[in-house]
């Protein structure tokens, strides 16, 4: 039995990668979910809004990409068909996938307490205020 060239065997690499790309994505999600569930402030926030970005990158821009639906701009430049749709694609899947990664690695980076300070143990002593700062040495 042959296949038609434009259709791919089920179990090929090429096939399955649409798949995997689904399921890492709303594994993404499920995980960022999990991680926030039952805190509160802006590291969840980050956190739920980067997975939700990486999802629909990873769910539905990605795949359509593999599956032919949306045409990739070729490395020459010339696209064939509507210039400004394979324009407006690409942007939105770099915002998307670029700005999902840069929002949850914020927000992930907040969850861990990167950007904290530690407080030392030791007691906060004020200065004492003398004039004798400005007087002459003896």
């Amino acid at each position: 039995m042959t296949l038609p060239p434009d259709v791919l065997p089920l179990a090929s690499i090429s096939a399955m990668r649409p798949v995997f790309l689904i399921i890492m994505g709303v594994f993404l999600l499920l995980t960022a979910w999990r991680i926030t569930r039952g805190t509160t402030g802006w590291a969840p926030r980050l956190l739920m809004g980067g997975a939700m970005m990486l999802a629909i990158g990873y769910s539905v821009i990605v795949p359509l990409y593999q599956g032919g639906v949306l045409m990739a701009i070729p490395a020459s430049g010339i696209v064939v068909g509507d210039a400004a749709s394979a324009v407006a694609w690409e942007v939105i899947k770099l915002v998307t996938m670029n700005g999902g990664w840069l929002v949850f690695g914020l927000g992930l980076a907040i969850h861990a307490g990167v950007f904290e300070t530690e407080k030392s143990a030791a007691p906060v002593q004020v200065p004492i205020s003398s004039s004798s700062i400005h007087e002459p040495l003896r």
